[in-house]
């Protein structure tokens, strides 16, 4: 039932920290013993009075837990609820709970929940189960009566306790259960803020994101500077896609709240997102001068730094972080990464082999293999990919796509399908593996292959953009099943509206299809947001056709100066411009 289903884990999620099963209780003495449950102190009386206990009740209790230890459930709640019908301790009682749900018998559960409610009113715990049974068996109004209770506590225990219930709920797909009874909560309290702050956090969850941002307007019209809500507000912009807003709305908060860490840490991730490095970098230093110890943020503005070619200055960071053993591997990594930079194989070559065994020894290891294969040192490349799969025997997919990757730099394309067509032998199932072979047999004229891996990578996971887009692409170059490949690529457009590979290849199927000057615009769109060189070739072929030769050899030759050897540009050269070099 989904009831037991969502006690259980309501259990198994820390409220009331019980196990799988019934833990035994201590042997039973001349007093029993608490049960050790999690219960929050503020829930446990300051004095526990001494309970002198009815011999009978302590052979009661003594029976149950030799029946618990032996598996007898059964007989291990009757005795626990009959020990809480006869003495007044809530203990009892929340065994009895535990129990009847493990055992899944929803009256004795209900009845135990009842008692223990009734013996400890200000009991959190016990109150999160019962606002769950509730919503579980559509009882709208014992909710709403339980939840009322539970907001008579401080906004952030209350924010604690909703956010706990709410993940349990989401997870059986019963969260509008209890956005429904927060919209009568709120009409009765429509002086708080935290109700629909908490209903605009459920409306993102279930990817509303229009009435999130209603919700949210009403807490900011009571609170209008209310820190955490313009959080919120600016995760909602993120989440919609709009960083321009998200970012004004941090900064507008900032100007509010000029302290508040976390707001900035926000605004500093956005405008990485957006690649404003200088105020990004700005925003970090100001970080950092308030709190020297903040890692993370350091390492940040390492990185924008090397990114801005500032590599005395990212040194310097990245040095810094050796000096503490948590962020030692980052710093060998990323110094790593600038000696590689640099043009200085051998430097680099040392820090990567001083990353270890930590979250980055993967990348450092995979780093090392490319800069030996740019050295065209075959050999230690050969010894280097052997140490990884000695070294990282659960990555062997990756290590194989790794593989693959190098050989098909050297365009022995050939070779890298024959790694990843061995890679699925074992694993035949992995998307990953597919997709990565699909792209190799479509090169190598294999499109029956590369197609059958694409449409495997989709029926088990139908929004993978990128299996989409790569089908409709093929198609599309092919000049074949164009209706097939529009279905495609429209889903993935979709998926991803604003994905430069997805616009071209929709663009480019337009062309395909005798429309250049709808092509066009789709292809000035990809080309806007990603100068890569095929979407510049297929822009350079597009604006040829239609007459625009001046601009169509403009993009060509500032592309070309760039990527002389590239294949797109030099087949678009060939085939259409004719006189170009």
């Amino acid at each position: 039932m989904l009831i037991f289903r969502l006690l259980f884990l309501l259990m198994l999620g820390g409220l009331c920290g019980c196990a799988n099963s019934p833990k035994p209780l201590a042997p039973v003495a001349s007093s029993v013993p608490p049960v050790k449950v999690g219960v929050a102190k503020a829930d446990v009386p300051a004095k526990e009075a001494k309970t002198s206990i009815d011999p009978n009740v302590m052979f009661m209790l003594l029976t149950a837990e030799l029946a618990g230890q032996r598996g007898r459930y059964d007989i291990a709640l009757e005795g626990y609820l009959e020990a809480a019908r006869r003495v007044k301790d809530p203990r009892f009682a929340e065994r009895a709970v535990v129990i009847a749900m493990y055992m899944k018998d929803s009256k004795k559960a209900n009845e135990a929940l009842g008692m223990w409610l009734r013996q400890a009113p200000e009991n959190t715990s016990a109150r999160k189960l019962a606002v769950l049974m509730a919503l579980s068996t559509g009882d709208q109004v014992a909710a709403e009566n339980h939840l009322e209770i539970l907001l008579q506590m401080p906004a952030d225990e209350f924010e604690k306790n909703i956010m706990e219930v709410a993940s349990l709920l989401q997870k059986e797909q019963r969260l509008p259960e209890l956005a429904k009874a927060l919209v009568s909560l709120s009409a009765q309290h429509s002086n708080l803020t935290i109700i629909p702050y908490l209903q605009s956090f459920m409306a993102m969850q279930l990817n509303d994101k229009a009435l999130a941002e209603s919700y949210l307007q009403k807490a900011l019209a009571i609170q209008p500077d209310w820190d955490k809500a313009l959080i919120l507000q600016s995760q909602i912009a993120v989440m919609s896609g709009d960083l321009g807003k998200a970012a004004s709305l941090l900064r507008d908060g900032i100007g509010k709240h000029p302290g508040n860490q976390k707001l900035k840490r926000m605004l500093a991730e956005v405008l990485l997102k957006t690649e404003s490095y200088p105020e990004a970098a700005t925003i970090l230093r100001d970080i950092i001068s308030e709190n020297p110890s903040d890692h993370e943020s350091q390492l940040a503005l390492g990185l924008i730094y090397l990114q801005d070619n500032q590599n005395d200055e990212a040194e310097d960071i990245f040095k810094g972080l050796l000096a503490q053993p948590q962020t030692r591997w980052q710093g060998s990594f990323y110094l790593g990464k600038l000696e590689e930079k640099r043009g200085d194989a051998e430097a680099a070559l040392a820090w990567y082999g001083q990353v270890g065994d930590g979250p980055l020894a993967f990348e450092a290891a995979a780093s090392a293999v490319f800069l030996l294969a740019k050295e065209n040192k075959s050999d230690q490349v050969a010894q280097k990919i052997k140490a990884m799969m000695d070294s990282f025997p659960k990555e062997k997919t990756r290590i194989l796509m790794l593989q693959s990757e190098l050989l098909s730099k050297q365009k022995n394309y050939a070779q890298a399908f024959a790694v990843l067509t061995t890679g699925l032998t074992d694993s035949p199932e992995d998307g990953n593996l597919l997709y990565s072979r699909a792209l190799l047999a479509d090169r190598l004229g294999k499109f029956d292959l590369m197609e059958l891996d694409l449409k495997k990578v989709l029926a088990k996971n139908p929004k993978n953009f990128e299996a989409l887009n790569a089908l409709g692409y093929s198609l599309a170059s092919r000049s074949i099943r164009f209706d097939e490949a529009e279905r495609y690529l429209q889903q993935a457009l979709k998926l991803r509206p604003d994905e430069a590979v997805v616009i071209d290849s929709y663009g480019w199927l337009q062309y395909k299809m005798g429309h250049p000057s709808i092509a066009l615009a789709y292809l000035r769109k990809a080309f806007n947001k990603q100068k890569e060189n095929e979407i510049a070739a297929h822009l350079v072929e597009v604006l040829w056709v239609l007459g625009q030769k001046d601009e169509a050899k403009d993009i060509f030759d500032e592309a070309i100066k760039t990527a002389p050897g590239d294949e797109y540009l030099l087949s678009v050269a060939k085939r259409i411009l004719k006189n170009t070099e």
